[in-house]
């Protein structure tokens, strides 16, 4: 087994989706350098801008992050997203191994609007996930407007 259903895994999970706790992010990655052992390698409170800093380009990473956002003055949204991170210096097994990898994590980390594919930090810009998530969630309030 990857270790993707962990228990330290699947509290940073609740805490991320619990409206009480302010953890707002948790990062997964590979025990070593060799092998398929997941563990809970962060946590933290400072949203997608925090959580994109301690992406390692090295590295293949999973992430899962609470995003919230406002369609209007009155209302506000609360979509999560999961980030597949495949660092540009990663080693090519495993690359290879990430669309088999993914489905451990995908089980585990289950409920989630959009999954954002990435291999540079630019491509998580909290906008462009914003605007992902308004089209994932159908009605969209806000005018097309991302």
């Amino acid at each position: 087994m990857s270790g993707a259903d962990a228990p330290e895994i699947l509290a940073a999970y609740d805490a991320v989706r619990s409206d009480r706790d302010e953890t707002n992010w948790l990062l997964i990655s590979y025990a070593a350098a060799t092998g398929n052992q997941l563990v809970l390698s962060k946590t933290g409170t400072g949203g997608l801008d925090e959580l994109v800093g301690e992406l390692d380009d090295g590295q293949v990473q999973y992430a899962y992050v609470r995003v919230e956002y406002a369609n209007d003055a009155e209302s506000k949204r609360v979509k999560f997203a999961l980030v597949v991170w495949i660092g540009q210096g990663t080693k090519v097994m495993r690359k290879a191994r990430v669309s088999i990898e993914a489905g451990a994590v995908k089980k585990v980390l289950s409920h989630f609007s959009v999954q954002v594919d990435a291999d540079d930090k630019r491509d998580l810009s909290e906008a462009d996930i914003v605007a992902r998530l308004r089209k994932a969630g159908g009605a969209d309030y806000n005018g097309g407007r991302g």
